[in-house]
């Protein structure tokens, strides 16, 4: 058989943490911060968790992450 390829597009905005969880950068952090208030830009550059309906999705795209 031959080698599952990676999602690279996948591979530059998810990482999995120690116990397999995996990580995801938040959306709308990146220009017009200047009407969002300080805790919500703190908020936005935080990572979170895929959620559960993605998750799947995710990992097929990350075969070897």
């Amino acid at each position: 058989m031959p080698k599952m390829k990676t999602h690279r597009g996948a591979a530059k905005r998810f990482k999995k943490t120690g116990s397999g969880k995996l990580q995801r950068n938040h959306a709308f952090h990146s220009h017009i911060l200047t009407k969002k208030r300080p805790g919500r830009k703190a908020k936005l550059g935080a990572e979170v968790e895929v959620s559960s309906a993605n998750a799947k999705t995710v990992k097929r795209m990350l075969p070897y992450k």
